[in-house]
């Protein structure tokens, strides 16, 4: 006898949103619908999760291989975010179809913690800061906020923007440019701008993305592994 495995599908953005039973429902709310966002479950508790925003996040010891070579004590964290290009030429638009999607791993005393979402229709940029958006705000959720805490990162658009303070020169301006134009992204580097103060011993480091640090395969490995589950 076959055994058919449930789905629940939640949707955060679409014409209704909610948890449906089946896909038929989803796609009802969801087909044709711009900047739609919904993902399958396994269980109604992680759909409901995911709808209320709290990420899925997996603990487990991690090697001594994985772990950077920090001085003990010291919160590791990496964060990454990426998009996938569905046939668009170089220098046009992401499609609403095109999946996203942020991920962050922090190591501490030996335990790794990690999470990862995705969304359609969202730039790499925009992924890669919500990844430290999420990052931070997990690590305020567990009161380390006092911590020592190193970030390493391949973005160098978020790093930038932090180490530069070019965030601060958004700020001024009301979140224009130097060129007067919006800020990308803004409400999500509002929220960089309000988080970072909480913490008081966090350091940004850069790593060449796709090369040999751990961290940073792994949590491009997680994004890549929520894209193809879109």
């Amino acid at each position: 006898m076959n055994v058919i495995s449930a789905k629940y599908y939640a949707v955060k953005k679409g014409r209704k949103t909610g948890i449906f039973n089946s896909w038929a429902e989803c796609e009802q709310q969801v087909k044709g619908f711009a900047g739609a966002k919904y993902k399958s479950f396994k269980t109604p508790a992680e759909a409901k999760d995911w709808l209320n925003d709290r990420a899925s996040l997996t603990k487990n010891t991690v090697s001594k291989n994985n772990q950077a070579s920090v001085k003990a004590g010291t919160i590791t964290l990496w964060t990454d975010g990426g998009s996938r290009n569905h046939g668009n030429k170089k220098g046009q638009h992401v499609k609403e179809s095109d999946p996203a999607a942020w991920a962050f791993c922090v190591i501490k005393d030996g335990k790794k913690y990690t999470a990862s979402e995705g969304e359609y229709g969202s730039t790499n940029n925009r992924m890669e800061v919500m990844a430290l958006v999420k990052a931070l705000k997990f690590l305020g959720r567990q009161g380390w906020q006092n911590e020592v805490i190193v970030a390493t990162l391949d973005s160098k658009y978020v790093l930038d923007a932090i180490t530069k303070k070019w965030i601060d020169g958004w700020q001024r301006r009301g979140w224009k440019t130097a060129g007067n134009t919006e800020v990308a992204n803004k409400e999500l580097w509002q929220e960089i701008k309000k988080l970072l103060p909480y913490f008081t011993h966090l350091d940004f480091q850069w790593t060449k993305g796709h090369a040999k640090n751990a961290g940073n395969i792994l949590v491009d490995q997680l994004l890549n592994d929520t894209m193809d589950k879109m």
